[in-house]
This record gives C-alpha cells, sequence and structure tokens, in this order.
C-alpha cells in the first residue's frame, strides 16, 4: 500500500480524513480503507493511500516528502442531500501563507482547508516540496454525531467515490509521464 514518492516522479498521495467516532466524519478513512481492500492494480503503483483519520499534523509534514499530486478524501459540508459526491480541484497549493488570522492549531481536528494552511507554514519554516496539484473528493454528511459506522446515504457512496478517486490517481500519474 506504501510507496516512497519518486523525485520529480509522478507520485500521487490518497489521504482519507475524518474521525470515525462521529459517524459520517469517518467517510474519508472508510474509502481509502475500501480502495486498499480492492487490492493492487485499481490505482497506478506510484500511488500511496493513507488512512489519516484525525491525524492532520501528521499529513502536513508527510506532504514535505515531495507528492506530485494529493488527492484529500474526507466529509464535506456544503448543504446537499446526505451521500452526495464532490470532486473539488483545489489546484496547486500557494507557496506562501494568505496572511489570515491563523487560528488555533489543532492537530487532531483538521479539515482539508486547516491542512494545506499549515503545510503553507511548514514549507515556509522548513522548507520541502508542495504538491503539484490538490483535490479533493467530499462527501456531503448526514450525520456526524457521536457513534460508529456510516449513515446509509454516506455509506452507499464510498464505492463511487472510491471510483472517483482511482480515475484522479490515475490522471494524475497519466499527465506526470506525459510532462
Amino acid at each position: 500500500m506504501t510507496t516512497a514518492p519518486t523525485p520529480g516522479g509522478p507520485a500521487v498521495l490518497v489521504a482519507g480524513i475524518g474521525n470515525v467516532f462521529q459517524r459520517d466524519d469517518g467517510f474519508g478513512v472508510e474509502t481509502v480503507q475500501h480502495l486498499a481492500r480492492r487490492g493492487p492494480g485499481v490505482l497506478p503503483p506510484e500511488t500511496e493511500l493513507m488512512d489519516v483519520g484525525v491525524r492532520g499534523l501528521h499529513l502536513a509534514y508527510r506532504l514535505l516528502d515531495g507528492w506530485r499530486t494529493l488527492v484529500l478524501v474526507d466529509a464535506v459540508h456544503r448543504d446537499g442531500p446526505p451521500g452526495t459526491l464532490y470532486t473539488i480541484d483545489a489546484g496547486r497549493p500557494a507557496a506562501r501563507d494568505d496572511g489570515g488570522p491563523a487560528g488555533p492549531l489543532d492537530g487532531h481536528a483538521m479539515d482539508p482547508a486547516a491542512v494545506l494552511r499549515l503545510l503553507r507554514r511548514l514549507h515556509a519554516a522548513v522548507g520541502g516540496t508542495l504538491p503539484d496539484h490538490v483535490y479533493v473528493v467530499g462527501c456531503e454528511p448526514g450525520d456526524v454525531g457521536d457513534g460508529l459506522g456510516l449513515s446509509p446515504p454516506v455509506a452507499a457512496a464510498v464505492d463511487r467515490a472510491a471510483d472517483l478517486v482511482a480515475e484522479l490517481a490515475r490522471r494524475a500519474a497519466h499527465t506526470a509521464t506525459r510532462s
């Protein structure tokens, strides 16, 4: 499941984010685990799956290793019906912080935007290589209260989300080999 990033290569990091103890917030973790269960050949060989859970700080440091493409998988609130999938093209992260308020650092409660803000700050402080491109595959949650297991509409979206992630990883690997 792990391949080290290749300097200048088409390495893709797929990171599942979320708290499995808050029902649908565990969507990203469940989707990455689902992809891992599908077995080899589903993703390009230079792809790593990372079950981040709530360890956003760990992910931010890992991103300094030179990944070309990052795909974050998470529950995303956008006011759609539960189980609605979103593919967000976040582009290339800015090398500099946007100057907005930093807010408190909580390494156990980080959404994709917080991870990218932290990544910019770490990059400014210690260097490293930012990903060339960032995508978010998100799912509208229905229930983020305390408890285990995804709600039925979110659970039904996991397989489709895994397909979206696999397609993004294949496209990223293909694009990198052509450039």
